[in-house]
């Protein structure tokens, strides 16, 4: 089979703001007196009507008012970039959550992250115990080149003392020019000891794709992360390698993917599925945001059976192309609701080296439906927002005429029922148990199997319980709480005394029956501790490519693609 990839839509360059009249201009510097503010007022649209043309300079002259009063009166000096910056972000806040100002200092980080480019920062950090601890890093990585670790706990950065400081103080202090180094002092708690490490920094670019391989039964898996530049290049070539391994069947993972660029969805789209066929409509108040988004060339293949896994943190590119092939019946989508995130951004450059993105229309998949989910204007955004009833969806079509919904996100054909964590297992975690053993573990052995193969068998289920006696934890079971309320119950019917006897009888087997959590619950606790495991030596890639042997989303999908019969029903309109 041959293949051919061609990048069907680049990146479009920033567009710039037209800028404000001279008239408005001359009022301004007539007014002010701290040349800091020009930096807000020199990139105002003459496209906006007259009347809020009128409301953007009565404003604006109210804003310098203050501004001008404060510096002029205020008891302190006041710093009138902070305030401005405040300012500007609260008025922002009262749109929705993706309209934001960057100013000069955070354009380039901005710019990196939509790149893929972590910015040198290759680990993970997470607070325990008042301490920021390494929670995972990058295979390969700097800091893993220069020996540190998961579990160690962060003293000092360039001598810096890391008390009282957050994480992104943390992170800027490692951030730097790509070739430079910094020093960094930690705790090993397996050592109990301080060392320290000089890491080189270096450009850190995140796959999108993380891992594509085969899962059995000629099932070919793809997850994709996020939608930065190359996504669909990328996700064209691990198709292309699994065709040439003899897949028949693919499944695209897109749990947890918060989105990306529209473009490069567009593009993954087009490697399964015609030409000529609208993937995405955008339609927004200026004229050039109302696109439409068709797919090109001639498809990779349109024929293959495909699942999308998508889940509750499946957002924006995720909903475009798990939404988008589900209303061309091209796909069984199976997971649970995604996000809804039906909002389009682009990032417009402004004076001084700042810049916004700024939500400048909504996206409309084949169906006609959209798939936001909160409409944040003019709603109260603090309390969650609005977000669509039932009783308000409106029904649409997919091209064999199955009815969807707009009930904000995409709902899956097929849906994966919440896992009931048992509550020991949630107190282990909390208490950091399993993460503690898991480094303890990394300390004892220099290697272990490859990540697919590596299982927490007995005798190392046996080293944990023994680690266990020296860790505290506690927890209350479903049982013990059912308990509680009845004796509350009876208490408060004046009963109690009635059944006493009864109730002390059932609270010793309810505390007999918790002694055996450990046992009760191994396979559970034994499947955690193995992916901590991996990841200690394998980092977040080793930990998916383990938990692909006992995923539920994987074992419904392939239960979906192993059955032609279910999988074209699924896709057939219903009667």
């Amino acid at each position: 089979m041959k293949f051919k990839y061609t990048q069907k839509y680049e990146i479009s360059p920033v567009e710039t703001m037209c800028t404000s009249s001279l008239h408005f201009q001359k009022n301004i510097m007539k007014k002010i007196i701290i040349p800091a503010l020009i930096i807000i007022f020199t990139g105002l649209c003459t496209r906006v009507s007259a009347q809020n043309d009128f409301e953007i300079v009565k404003n604006v002259d109210i804003f310098i008012s203050v501004l001008n009063e404060l510096n002029d009166k205020y008891a302190d000096e006041i710093s009138p970039g902070e305030l401005t910056q405040t300012a500007i972000k609260a008025m922002l806040k009262s749109l929705d959550p993706y309209t934001v100002y960057y100013n000069e200092g955070e354009i380039e980080t901005y710019r990196m992250q939509n790149a893929g480019e972590s910015g040198d920062i290759d680990i993970t950090l997470k607070t325990i115990d008042k301490q920021m601890v390494i929670s995972d890093m990058v295979k390969d990585g700097p800091s893993a080149k220069a020996g540190l670790r998961v579990g160690d706990r962060i003293l000092s950065v360039n001598g810096q003392s890391s008390e009282s400081r957050g994480i992104d103080a943390l992170y800027l202090a490692m951030r730097g020019q790509p070739g430079s180094t910094y020093s960094v002092e930690v705790f090993r708690p397996t050592d109990n000891k301080n060392l320290t490490f000089k890491v080189k920094r270096e450009k850190v670019k995140q796959p999108n794709i993380p891992y594509s391989g085969i899962l059995g039964d000629k099932v070919g898996y793809i997850k994709l992360n996020q939608f930065l530049e190359k996504a669909g290049n990328e996700v064209f070539e691990a198709f292309k390698q699994l065709k040439e391994e003899g897949i028949q069947y693919l499944i695209i993972d897109l749990r947890d993917n918060g989105g990306g660029l529209l473009g490069e969805a567009v593009n993954i789209i087009d490697l399964f599925v015609g030409p000529n066929i609208t993937v995405v409509e955008t339609k927004g108040k200026i004229e050039e945001m109302n696109r439409i988004y068709p797919t090109r060339n001639p498809a990779a293949d349109a024929d293959i059976p495909i699942v999308v896994l998508v889940n509750e943190n499946s957002a924006s590119a995720s909903e475009i192309v798990s939404g988008t092939l589900q209303d061309l019946d091209r796909a069984v989508i199976v997971g649970k609701k995604s996000f809804g995130k039906g909002l389009v951004q682009k990032v417009y450059p402004m004076d001084y080296n700042t810049s916004m993105k700024i939500t400048v229309s909504k996206y409309y998949i084949p169906s006609g439906r959209c798939v936001q989910n909160i409409e944040y204007f003019d709603r109260d955004t603090t309390k969650g927002g609005y977000k669509i009833p039932d009783s308000l969806a409106v029904a649409y079509k997919t091209n064999n005429g199955r009815t969807v919904y707009d009930k904000g996100g995409v709902e899956p054909d097929v849906v994966v029922p919440d896992e009931v964590q048992p509550d020991i297992l949630t107190a282990l975690i909390e208490a950091q148990a399993i993460f503690d053993f898991a480094n303890d573990y990394r300390a004892k052995h220099e290697s272990i199997a490859e990540a697919d193969k590596f299982v927490v068998d007995d005798a190392i289920y046996n080293e944990f319980l023994a680690f266990l006696k020296e860790k505290k934890y506690s927890y209350t079971t479903a049982l013990e709480e059912a308990l509680e309320e009845l004796k509350t119950t009876a208490e408060n019917e004046k009963a109690f005394s009635n059944i006493q006897s009864t109730y002390n009888q059932l609270k010793t087997q309810v505390e007999d029956l918790k002694t055996q959590d450990l046992t009760t619950y191994k396979p559970e606790i034994a499947r955690a501790l193995t992916q901590e495991i991996v990841s200690r030596y394998y980092y977040s890639t080793g930990k998916l490519i383990n938990s692909l042997h006992h995923d539920r989303y994987i074992e419904e999908a392939k239960a979906v693609l192993l059955n032609p019969s279910r999988y074209q029903s699924i896709l057939a309109p219903k009667k």
